[in-house]
C-alpha cells in the first residue's frame, strides 16, 4: 500500500480489523436477530455472530443488552417516524393528509412482516421496561407532530391510535380491512 492510500486512516492494531461502522452494524443486526428469534433469542453471542464481530465487541460498544435494545428499537422507531414525516410533509391539505394516512396503514406499516414482528416485540417490552416505554412515547409524539401539520391535536391523537391499531389488525387478521375500508375509517375520524 502506498502512503497516499493510507493517509488519514489510522493503522489497525495488529490482529484487529479496522471497522469504523461496527457499532452501527451491531445495532442494525440486533433488529434482524430480534425479527428472526424474538428478544428472548437475541443473545450477545447470536448478535455478534450475525454481525460478524468478536463477542467482546458487544461489551466494548454497549453497557449491556438493555442499552442495545433501546438503541435498536430507537432506530426502528426513527425509521418508521421518518416515513410518517415524508408522507405527511408531501400532503398539501387535510384530504391529501388523509390519503397519506391510508397509505401509511395499507402500504408502509403492514407491508413488512419483519417490522410488524419488531413493533410487537417493542410494545411487549415497553409494557414492562421504562426505558423502552420512553422509546414508544417519543415515537408516538413524533408521529402526532407529523399529523398535527394537517389536523388538530385531538384528531391527530385519534388518527395515531387508528394507524397503530389498523396496521396491527391488517398484519394479523386473516381477512384484513382493504384500502377502501381503511379510507372510510380515516374519513370518519377526520370528519368527526
Amino acid at each position: 500500500m502506498t502512503a497516499e492510500k493510507t493517509a488519514g486512516t489510522p493503522p489497525a492494531p495488529p490482529g484487529r480489523r479496522f471497522d469504523p461502522g461496527r457499532r452501527d452494524r451491531i445495532i442494525d443486526v440486533t433488529l434482524d436477530v430480534i425479527a428472526a428469534h424474538g428478544v428472548a433469542g437475541a443473545s450477545h453471542r447470536r448478535i455478534a455472530e450475525a454481525a460478524d464481530v468478536p463477542l467482546g465487541s458487544m461489551t466494548y460498544h454497549f453497557a449491556g443488552m438493555g442499552e442495545l435494545l433501546v438503541l435498536a428499537f430507537t432506530r426502528l422507531a426513527d425509521r418508521v417516524a421518518d416515513r410518517f414525516d415524508t408522507r405527511l410533509a408531501a400532503a398539501g391539505d387535510p384530504g391529501e393528509a388523509g390519503e397519506a394516512v391510508v397509505a401509511l396503514i395499507t402500504e408502509d406499516l403492514s407491508g413488512s412482516p419483519r417490522d410488524v414482528v419488531l413493533t410487537c416485540e417493542l410494545y411487549t417490552l415497553a409494557a414492562r421496561d421504562p426505558a423502552l416505554r420512553e422509546v414508544t412515547r417519543t415515537w408516538m409524539a413524533r408521529s402526532r407532530r407529523a399529523l398535527e401539520r394537517h389536523f388538530d391535536v385531538p384528531t391527530a391523537r385519534y388518527l395515531d391510535a387508528l394507524i397503530e391499531g389498523l396496521a396491527l389488525h391488517r398484519a394479523l387478521d386473516p381477512d384484513p380491512m382493504d384500502a377502501d375500508d381503511v379510507r372510510a375509517a380515516v374519513r370518519r375520524i377526520i370528519s368527526a
